[in-house]
Order: C-alpha cells, then structure tokens, then sequence
C-alpha cells in the first residue's frame, strides 16, 4: 500500500479538523461544571470571622464585669475611670484578653452562685484592672 501525497494531506486535515472540534467542545464543557473544592468559601468566610467574633466577646465578658454595681465600686476605690479601662481592653492582644475574660467570667459565675461576696468580688476586679494597665505596660 502506497499513501500518495492527497492522502496524507486529507489524513492530516482530518487529525486537525477532529482535535479543533473536541477541543473547544471539552473546554466548554469542563467550564460548564463548577469546581468543586475541599474547602466552601462559607466555611472560609466563617474561618476568618471567628477571630474578631472571639475577640468581641472576650471584650464583652471584661465589659460585663467593670459595668456591674461591684465593678463601679471597685474602678470607684482604686481612682480609675471607666474610660480609661474601657480603652485599655481594646488594646490588649488576643491572648491577655482570652485570660483577662476567662477571669471575668469565672468571678462572674462564682459570684452568681454566690461562692463569693461582694468585697472578695471587688478584689477580683481590682486585680482585673490591675493586669489589664499590667499587660499594657509590657
């Protein structure tokens, strides 16, 4: 068998013809069908809101604390106004604000439960204050 000139010319335009018409039709295709990820930018977008969503309610637990009756006392006996409390907490760094507020909310459940009284509480506060001006510091 011989292959003539013609005939590899029309072999060669058929290649070509069938590899130009699959190739647009598969990238429209692969196009057509989303990506499918491991991660959904939902859980991604949640991800990157749980920081600021932790940090808020650290400052919050602080906050709780300061703006009860015991608290005003005890910001009231150590001469040290709200304000200026209220500014510190905003800039502590993540992990003073997580220990300060895990204190907060430890004195404020004791206390509920009344495992202590208003003088011991105003202490805790005091001490709060305390390591909040602390942690500035350093």
């Amino acid at each position: 068998m011989k292959f003539s000139l013609k005939s590899w010319t029309f072999a060669l335009g058929l290649a070509a013809l069938t590899a130009f018409g699959v190739l647009p039709a598969r990238l429209a295709a692969q196009q057509a069908t989303p990506a499918q990820h491991v991660v959904s930018t939902d859980e991604l977008n949640k991800d990157a809101a749980r920081p600021a969503d932790t940090r808020k309610a650290n400052e919050s637990a602080i906050r709780d604390l300061l703006s009860t009756e015991a608290g005003q006392k005890a910001l009231q006996s150590a001469g040290v106004e709200y304000k200026r409390v209220d500014k510190a907490i905003g800039q502590l760094s993540d992990d003073d604000l997580a220990k300060i507020a895990q204190r907060s909310r430890d004195a404020q459940k004791d206390f509920a439960a009344g495992g202590i009284s208003d003088r011991l509480l105003i202490v805790i506060i005091l001490i709060v204050v305390l390591i909040i001006a602390l942690a500035l510091v350093f």
